[in-house]
């Protein structure tokens, strides 16, 4: 995983999310709910995660906001890397990644407007927070090499 060279204070707001990926290449993405004011970068696309709870690790977190929002639990989740959110929550958010062949129409939908496995040549088109969209190109610039 690729360290942050800064210290983290105890204060320091956290989160993890999670790039799944089917055997087709495709990924998964999350279409945040409209509630500006309420949800950071509502009505953007995004990938599954959330918030930390004090004191939990992030591996903790990405576990349970799967289960959470999507009812999804995956096998083979990998830490990937850190991304601070600069122009939303400020959170520094860890990127996990694992694979998943379900129906995402089938998942039970808690947060958000709806899950849609995407093909990473239709994600130009989407509106995704910047710093999810660089650890989405991040991720598939290693898949890749």
């Amino acid at each position: 995983m690729h360290q942050d060279t800064t210290a983290d204070s105890p204060a320091t707001a956290r989160g993890a999310v999670a790039i799944i990926a089917n055997r087709r290449g495709e990924l998964l993405l999350h279409l945040r709910d409209n509630l500006p004011g309420v949800i950071a970068w509502p009505d953007h696309w995004s990938v599954l995660g959330g918030g930390c709870d004090p004191g939990e690790a992030p591996r903790t977190t990405i576990v349970r906001e799967l289960d959470e929002e999507a009812g999804l639990a995956v096998d083979g989740l990998t830490e990937l890397f850190e991304i601070r959110d600069e122009h939303g929550s400020g959170q520094l958010i860890t990127f996990f990644a694992a694979s998943w062949d379900g129906d995402e129409s089938a998942l039970p939908l808690a947060e958000g407007v709806k899950l849609q496995f995407l093909a990473p040549e239709d994600l130009e088109f989407r509106t995704i927070p910047p710093f999810i969209r660089d650890g989405i190109n991040r991720y598939l610039a290693t898949r890749h090499a």
